[in-house]
């Protein structure tokens, strides 16, 4: 955990002393909570390339659906026989089924550097990284409005209604954001082939089991690790809102919204471009009516003319 504790305590310690120089109060929770909040943004803009990749993993996999459920006609006598030629499938379109987990799974050894080092800090003062001694124990002690500290539980705030009454509301809002942004992203971002067969399953139960996971784990976590896990949650939200109003898969509710944004702004910028005749009957599906080929006179002979 060493060369975690040096990276989250640079990126920490750096965020409370700019605070500190713009007037914040160096040993109050203000700082110490909105470094958490600034290293969490840190964090996260690093994280963009990985997101980008999920992206592109997940959109091959709602492609490749259709192709899924031929193997699984094919070959659902044979599980092995369909794990073999469903995995070549995946590795083929470079995609992988458990893309969408990145995000989380990179962020949780940084989470419980996090969480190991605001617990240490509160109950030992103990340094780590560039956190020193006596920044460890201005940040095990910072409260919030004067009486939250952000080292303490809902599970262990002896009867702290300030406690209690943040930490719960932080629970929720980590548990909700969870919840919403997959919710979003099934609702928006996945074409109907996508929503029958083994993705459409694995993206469902992430959808149920990951906001019961962090609401249970979440009445353990100090207020200052769920501020961090909170703030990230809604640059998530944030950042595939982005992507799918302006980037979205062909064949799903994003896509045709923003086909339809993009006429409706072309109209209003008086630049919409003139449809064509194979585009306007693709769209309601008639077959083209094109005009009779003009005919052209017969040749005639001289002495045909000359009867005329």
């Amino acid at each position: 955990m060493t060369p975690l504790y040096y990276i989250i305590s640079v990126v920490l310690v750096g965020f409370h002393t700019l605070l500190s120089n713009v007037g914040l109060d160096p040993q109050g929770g203000a700082a110490w909570a909105l470094s958490i909040v600034g290293l969490t943004l840190v964090i996260r803009a690093a994280l963009i390339p990985l997101f980008v990749k999920q992206i592109k993993s997940s959109r091959n996999m709602q492609l490749i659906q259709p192709k899924v459920k031929e193997l699984q006609k094919k070959y659902g006598h044979d599980r092995e026989r369909l794990a073999q030629e469903t995995m070549a499938l995946y590795k083929e379109a470079g995609t992988n089924p458990f893309a969408s987990c990145l995000p989380i799974l990179l962020q949780m050894p940084i989470f419980l550097a996090l969480f190991r080092l605001l617990d240490q800090a509160a109950k030992k003062g103990k340094a780590h990284g560039v956190l020193t001694e006596d920044l460890a124990q201005d940040f095990g002690q910072a409260r919030l409005f004067g009486h939250v500290p952000l080292a303490d539980t809902f599970m262990k705030a002896d009867g702290q209604t300030g406690v209690m009454v943040l930490a719960a509301v932080l629970v929720v809002a980590m548990t909700a954001t969870t919840f919403l942004t997959q919710r979003q992203l099934m609702s928006k971002n996945m074409p109907a082939d996508a929503l029958s067969g083994p993705y459409a399953q694995q993206q469902k139960m992430l959808l149920y089991v990951l906001p019961v996971v962090f609401a249970v784990g979440g009445i353990a976590f100090p207020i200052g690790v769920l501020m961090y896990w909170t703030t990230s949650n809604l640059w998530t939200m944030g950042q595939q809102f982005y992507v799918i109003r302006n980037n979205p898969a062909p064949g799903t509710p994003a896509f045709a919204a923003k086909v339809e944004r993009d006429k409706a702004k072309a109209v209003r910028k008086g630049t919409s471009p003139v449809a064509t005749e194979a585009e306007t009957a693709e769209e309601i599906h008639e077959p083209i009516q094109r005009p009779a080929p003009r005919q052209q006179p017969k040749r005639q002979t001289k002495s045909q003319r000359k009867k005329r």
